[in-house]
């Protein structure tokens, strides 16, 4: 067998190993708090959130699932935390994409950690970029009192949701929300300042304060349905408009409500017929490198993934550290900016390291993502980037400039921006690259992921240096073993705060995909976010 197909092998091993942790993280994670909270959901007559949300989406369409990893490995004090309480995704329902946020009461009774917030407004900032609908499926018992300093006062914070509800409301945008259980104290806010709400009878309730609360401020004996089941606050108060017998019913009301929407005008992004690549998407697996500092053909990694594996290269023998090119993903046109791994020679001979961002480089990219602004073509960025050249030959070329420009096309750029964190996201990289600072209408990363302000051994190396001056400055003198020790010590933190899952725990990325799915997850941001305006692009001030 040739060397190069052992390469391949190896690299479809590692990548298959990454994608079956993946999936095994993620049916543990399907299973909120637990198959015993799951059947006492059921004894009450209640579905679970995820059952809710497979109700309510059309039979055998695509949900994409933003931030199933969120808290993962956070509030373990606490017992955890499974995707943070709340299912949140787009999906298609009557035809028409939502967002959809769904409380899972089998997490500590739906309740609302920190990051439950940063979840639950990310998923608010999608629906307005794109101007798809809201539907919220309510079952939460209201913030989580012990971590209440973490989430309640903040700008982005539990309240920044109901500023968000007027302002979406305020826009056309419409929101549904379903009392679907417990609706308590200010998170009574959200399905009211919603433009329409339902109620289960009999399991879902509604008020600013409980029973035991009442007593405790007032004096007064009162239950559960009579301060606000649904017959109270849809027959007395008149809180709720439309009460239902059961989670059934409720879910199929709002598929009819949906069905009678208007549609926003479309912004009008090219689409042709879709067609499949001509290479074998399966081949990713064996392209990409299993060693995240080995070079590999990323132009031959793209045609899995484009319709008909057609690239149309921009400057392609220019600036070789960064391919841009036009092509259709699921027939969409789009513009994808991408590092290049191979090493290469630029137009004077010398050799350039690959997933490094030179002047020229960042130049032709600045160029591109401009040309694609001016042309209404959505952006697509594949990171594998380990950031900005330096040294004195790139201080003196102007890198620090060249690379302004670039982040300043990506900063002004006002098509959607789609990014997919393949490999390495280091330093300014990540920001050139259309990090999460920079408002990707929806980011992802594959598995083998990392993001971070440098590669871990290099990290250690500096921190674990620091530690040793400490040690020396303090009349010690650490041996070999010592240092070696604290080098490993710091790499193993820096590692895992580098990978994807902590990444994605904490909602710097919106998922972790399977690499095939990333032609059906782009095709599904770019569907969606036709659905949104596109301003006038201005790139302010660039120097020269």
């Amino acid at each position: 067998m040739a060397k190069q197909d052992l390469e391949f092998n190896k690299n479809e091993d590692a990548m298959k190993l990454a994608v079956g942790k993946l999936r095994r993280k993620l049916e543990a994670i399907y299973l909120g708090g637990g198959e015993k909270k799951i059947e006492k959901q059921h004894q009450k007559g209640k579905l679970t959130a995820r059952e809710r949300v497979d109700l309510l989406i059309d039979k055998d369409s695509y949900f994409f699932e933003i931030g199933a990893f969120a808290g993962d490995g956070m509030y373990e004090e606490y017992g955890g935390a499974p995707a943070a309480g709340v299912i949140t995704g787009i999906g298609v329902v009557e035809g028409r994409q939502c967002m959809i946020v769904a409380n899972d009461a089998t997490v500590k009774a739906g309740a609302w950690f920190p990051i439950t917030g940063k979840k639950n407004l990310r998923a608010q900032e999608i629906a307005m970029e794109n101007r798809i609908p809201l539907i919220y499926l309510v079952d939460s018992a209201g913030v989580f009192l012990p971590l209440q300093d973490e989430i309640f006062p903040d700008k982005e914070h539990f309240g920044r949701i109901f500023r968000n509800n007027a302002i979406i409301s305020s826009r056309g945008i419409p929101q549904i929300a379903a009392i679907m259980g417990s609706c308590v104290a200010g998170g009574a806010y959200l399905p009211i300042m919603s433009d329409e709400s339902l109620i289960v009878n009999g399991t879902g309730s509604i008020f600013l304060a409980g029973p035991y609360l009442v007593k405790a401020a007032i004096g007064e004996t009162t239950d559960k349905e009579t301060l606000g089941g649904a017959t109270t606050q849809s027959e007395i108060s008149g809180v709720t408009d439309y009460k239902v017998e059961n989670d059934q019913e409720c879910l199929e009301k709002i598929r009819d409500l949906v069905s009678k929407m208007g549609a926003f005008p479309k912004a009008g992004f090219d689409r042709d017929e879709a067609k499949k690549p001509k290479k074998n998407p399966s081949d990713i697996y064996g392209i990409f490198p299993e060693a995240a500092t080995k070079p590999y053909e990323t132009s031959e990694l793209l045609k899995c993934i484009v319709d008909e594996s057609k690239l149309t290269y921009y400057k392609k023998d220019y600036g070789k550290t960064i391919i841009c090119a036009y092509a259709r993903i699921d027939g969409w046109a789009v513009g994808i900016v991408a590092n290049n791994r191979m090493v290469v020679k630029n137009k004077k001979g010398e050799m350039q390291f690959g997933g490094v961002i030179y002047s020229d480089s960042a130049d032709k990219a600045t160029r591109f993502i401009m040309n694609c602004n001016q042309k209404r073509i959505p952006l697509v960025f594949l990171h594998d980037v380990t950031g900005f050249m330096v040294g004195t030959r790139s201080e003196h070329g102007g890198i620090i400039k060249d690379g302004a420009k670039m982040v300043n096309a990506v900063s002004n750029s006002t098509v959607p921006k789609f990014s997919i964190v393949m490999g390495n996201s280091y330093g300014a990289g990540n920001y050139a690259m259309c990090g999460k600072a920079y408002d990707p209408r929806l980011i992802v990363a594959w598995p083998t992921a990392k993001i971070a302000v440098m590669g871990g051994t290099q990290a250690a190396k500096v921190l674990a240096q620091i530690q040793v001056q400490s040690l020396k400055s303090k009349g010690e003198e650490p041996d070999a073993a010592k240092e070696k020790e604290l080098f490993d010590a710091v790499k193993d933190r820096y590692d895992k705060q580098t990978s994807a899952y902590y990444a994605a725990s904490r909602i710097w990325v919106d998922a972790i995909i399977d690499p095939l799915e990333t032609r059906k997850v782009i095709s599904t941001g770019i569907q969606m976010a036709d659905n949104g305006e596109v301003e006038k692009f201005n790139v302010g001030v660039i120097q020269t």
